[in-house]
């Protein structure tokens, strides 16, 4: 009894003392490198040396158009500014939508026949990658580029409870914007746009011989701050860190964060945009974004 009870616990030990998989690995055992669900699909890197019986924060990322959560994960300057960190990086995967040439995209205009509830795969993934992995439910960061920036929008609007705080880049709400009565709640989110952007650009512009067009950002912050019972329509806060230009509202409801940064250049995500965004998601528990 003795010799098995100590070659359960030395399993037992050296399961949990295994580090995870090193950024590129194979997590979930397939050939596409990806965890399937009932909805989807994901891809995970985890933070080298983590500890699946500790809780790991994350970083739920949507990729752009015509991307997938594999691709996403090569922009290794982004991935690695997390895991390094302590953080997961989740990637989930749009679907292809059926006679269109421009590869997978997200479902999230209101206006448009949905593929998916991306809300609802969204809280799959989560709910997946927490069983799966140990990511900490209640400490998760949302963000995506570009069109998975804008879905990133729409879910901090339908359900601000589903991630701690939302990093989008690149991408907003669309045109006809949601008004404030549309969304459900107060927000915290860190909006990051390039101001010479000309695919998304901060004004947006029409697509498809016009039948769609994009969001204005600045219409988009107006609602997030009546959202956020914010007592006025400029900024309270600026800083400039290197060329980067920050500008956030401080005077707004409690347990709130409004953050808006303006890069240089055009349609990306900025080389510092992950430290950035952690340094403001960890702000927020120290209340360092009122400052």
């Amino acid at each position: 009894m003795r010799s098995i009870a100590l070659k359960i616990t030395l399993a037992s030990s050296v399961m949990f003392a295994l580090p995870s998989p090193s950024y590129g690995q194979n997590l979930c055992g397939n050939e596409a490198d990806e965890c399937e669900t009932a909805m989807g699909s994901y891809s995970i890197a985890l933070p080298k040396g983590s500890q699946l019986d500790k809780p790991i924060p994350a970083l739920l990322y949507f990729h752009g158009a015509g991307g997938s959560g594999a691709r996403a994960m090569r922009n290794r300057n982004m991935v690695e500014a997390f895991t390094k960190r302590g953080y997961a990086v989740i990637a989930p995967s749009a679907l292809q939508r059926p006679n269109s040439r421009y590869g997978p995209v997200w479902s999230f205009l209101p206006f448009r026949a949905k593929q998916r509830d991306e809300l609802a795969f969204a809280k799959e993934v989560l709910t997946d990658a927490a069983k799966r992995f140990s990511i900490d439910r209640d400490n998760i960061m949302m963000g995506g580029f570009s069109i998975g920036g804008s879905l990133t929008w729409y879910l901090a609007c339908q359900d601000p409870k589903v991630a701690k705080a939302y990093v989008p880049v690149g991408g907003a709400f669309w045109r006809p914007h949601p008004v404030a009565t549309d969304c459900k709640g107060p927000v915290k989110m860190m909006h990051t746009h390039g101001w010479r952007d000309g695919t998304v650009p901060l004004e947006g512009r029409p697509l498809g011989m016009g039948h769609i067009i994009q969001g204005d950002v600045f219409v988009g912050l107006q609602v997030m701050r009546k959202l956020n019972s914010c007592d006025q329509l400029r900024a309270n806060k600026f800083k400039t860190d290197g060329a980067y230009w920050q500008r956030w509202w401080t005077k707004c409801a409690p347990d709130t964060a409004l953050r808006f940064v303006l890069h240089p250049d055009g349609h990306r995500v900025p080389k510092e945009w992950g430290g950035m965004a952690i340094k403001w998601f960890e702000g927020l528990d120290r209340k360092t974004d009122a400052n």
